[in-house]
């Protein structure tokens, strides 16, 4: 199915749900002058943390570097009431943006509302949960035991740029209509993965110092995924769903559904399900 094809789906696909109902969109508030908050939360005297990041729209940044702390940065706003919350009982922490329903709902150009946060090397269970948004996310080299993002309309790219120092037991991603990239993912050194998207575009790029087996568990809706593995990764993908439309780059061998690379090491065995769409399976 090419890329017009797709494209055309969508567009008809809103049109007709635009005649079915409609949405009542929450009023967009007066923006102010803007307002600059410091984010610091010392890290947990327990070793271990969890942390959650609860943001609706506007533009969120993570990256390593919070020297002695647990997340420090800054938000920047111009409505009042998008001024972050911050919870904390222990170990567990919650950062959360303020009281205005922005979750479902692409941020007027008019306002702003930007989170630049460092994160520790405390381990840490991270959770990110997210609207419609823009999210930078280097998270290498930091100490994750879990990561899970949930997210709504979205344009992100999560980057392992070197590898996780803990074993990770579960990468989660869900996602709505949306263009995700993650890079690197040999190097989140998980054991299980489960990326559940909507209609949209994924790049999964497993590039990384791959140091155990990992089974992925991805499905899609309508969408062109390209899925990114090293030659020498001994890689098995199991595709089930609609109408799809498969092409690999040399090097991948065929039997009925089931798609290999030979290689050595550790093996990622996948099972894709898509409901229709173009899945790239290349180096």
């Amino acid at each position: 199915m090419s890329h017009k094809i797709i494209s055309a789906i969508l567009v008809l696909t809103l049109a007709t749900m635009a005649c079915g109902f409609s949405i009542n969109l929450p009023e967009a508030p007066t923006p102010g002058p803007e307002v600059t908050d410091q984010i610091s939360v010392a890290a947990p005297t327990s070793g271990e943390a969890n942390l959650q990041i609860k943001f609706g729209a506007g533009k969120l940044s993570l990256a390593p570097g919070a020297e002695g702390k647990l997340v420090e940065g800054t938000a920047t706003y111009n409505v009042s009431d998008l001024k972050p919350e911050i919870k904390q009982d222990g170990g567990s922490v919650q950062i959360t943006q303020g009281n205005y329903d922005f979750k479902n709902v692409v941020l007027p150009s008019q306002l702003k509302n930007d989170w630049e946060l460092k994160l520790g090397e405390t381990p840490m269970a991270l959770t990110v949960e997210a609207g419609a948004y823009e999210g930078t996310m280097e998270v290498g080299s930091l100490s994750l035991k879990s990561l899970t993002i949930k997210d709504g309309a979205a344009k992100s790219e999560v980057t392992f740029s070197s590898p996780n120092a803990s074993e990770m037991s579960l990468l989660r991603y869900e996602t709505g209509a949306s263009d995700v990239t993650l890079k690197g993912l040999a190097n989140a050194n998980f054991s299980n993965m489960i990326f559940k998207g909507g209609a949209g575009n994924y790049e999964l790029d497993f590039s990384g110092k791959l140091a155990q087996d990992a089974a992925i568990d991805l499905s899609f809706g309508l969408s062109d995924v390209t899925l990114r593995i090293p030659k020498g990764v001994h890689a098995v993908v199991t595709v089930t769903g609609g109408l799809n439309n498969v092409s690999t780059s040399s090097g991948w061998g065929k039997n009925g559904n089931v798609y290999t690379q030979e290689g050595s090491g550790p093996i990622l065995t996948f099972t894709v399900d898509m409901g229709a769409g173009n899945l790239t399976l290349t180096d």
